[in-house]
Parts: C-alpha cells; structure tokens; sequence
C-alpha cells in the first residue's frame, strides 16, 4: 500500500491540474460526449459537440433530429452509425422515464443504450461527484504498467483499482492516470526517462 500511496502521490504532484477533457455543462451533455468519445480522441468530440450543444441542449431537443440528421452531426467520429441511433435511444428513455434529466446510478446508467460502466463512471463522477473509477485505454495501460492492476478485462481492472485505490481519491487517480497515459506513459513509445514515476515502475524502459 505505501508504493501506492508513493506512486499516487507522485501522479496528483505531477498533474495537480487534472480534470476530464470532455466538454460539458450538464449531466446531459457529458452523456452524450463521452458516448461520443469511443474510437475518438476528446479534441475531436469536443469539436463536434461545440456545434452540437450549440442548437441541442436537452434529451427533448436531440429528438427533434431524425436519425440522418444525427448520423450526420456526428459523422467526423467514429462509429457514428451505432452513436447516432443509441444517443436518440437513450434520449427516448430520458424523457419518458427520468422527465428527461440523466439518472445518478450505475444500475440505471448502464441500462441506456450504448452505455456501458465506462460511460456511466464517468457520469458519475464527473457530473455527480459519486466516487468512481472509469477504466478507458489509458487507465488500463498505466494501471498494468505501475502493477496497480493487472489483465485486459476494463471491468476487472477498475475492481483491482477500486480496491487498491482509497476511494476518497478514485474520481482524481482515474484523471492522474489517463493524463500520464497521455503526456508521458504511451502506448508506443513511452517516455520513461523523463517519468517522475520511473523509480517505482516495474515496466520502465532503461536506457540501452
């Protein structure tokens, strides 16, 4: 436990700026942007959504769009055949069970269509501030490499990180792991000679 109080330490001194890099002002918003974000990098969402949110701010307003009109807000990403018809999906489910606001539960969440717990953690923590511990491609990298968890399953890992990680801190550690996959612990080419971490990292790269 004391290598990882050291390890996240080291991560909230490095990135005492942390945050999601999604665009949101609502509950909602956030929804719909981190469905979004799958096989798509955050810049290229928030783009999207900056002209989406613009004329489209609520469940009631996305369902004034046909599914074309969807398909093609949405086009520049990834996969947007699939959003286009789980976002009016789950837009339907809004506004006929929840009076079109976004539930605050894991249960609820993930019975949207195309959401799955990765999706609802972030919403949960990031719009409602509950403790959670959202495991995208990033997290599952850094978590591996620093042997705070281990395998490719999302859903096992984030048990492993909840359960090695106070959860006090599970809503900043998902920020601080996501922001060292980014900027320093890559998927090619990590650049383990400039990591703070690199003492106490099992994976790290030495020098030839």
């Amino acid at each position: 436990m004391s290598n990882v109080n050291s390890i996240l330490s080291i991560l909230a001194a490095t990135y005492p700026e942390a945050h999601c890099e999604l665009n949101f002002s609502t509950p909602f918003e956030l929804l719909i942007a981190t469905m979004l974000s799958a096989q798509a990098t955050d810049k290229k969402v928030n783009q999207v959504t900056e002209r989406l949110f613009r004329d489209y701010k609520t469940p009631e307003q996305f369902l004034t769009l046909s599914l074309e009109e969807m398909e093609k807000a949405i086009k520049e990403l990834g996969l947007y055949h699939n959003k286009a018809k789980n976002i009016l999906a789950t837009c339907r489910i809004l506004v006929e069970s929840y009076g079109g606001e976004v539930p605050g539960s894991m249960e609820a969440l993930t019975q949207l269509p195309g959401v799955g717990r990765k999706t609802a953690n972030v919403v949960l923590s990031n719009a409602f501030h509950i403790p959670a511990m959202a495991v995208d491609t990033h997290v599952l990298r850094v978590s591996n490499r620093l042997g705070l968890a281990s395998g490719t399953n999302p859903d096992l890992i984030e048990k492993q990180l909840r359960d090695t990680i106070p959860r006090s801190q599970w809503i900043q550690a998902h920020h601080w792991l996501i922001w060292h996959g980014r900027r320093i612990c890559a998927a090619r080419n990590p650049k383990c000679p400039d990591c703070p971490l690199s003492p106490l990292c099992p994976s790290r790269l030495l020098p030839a």
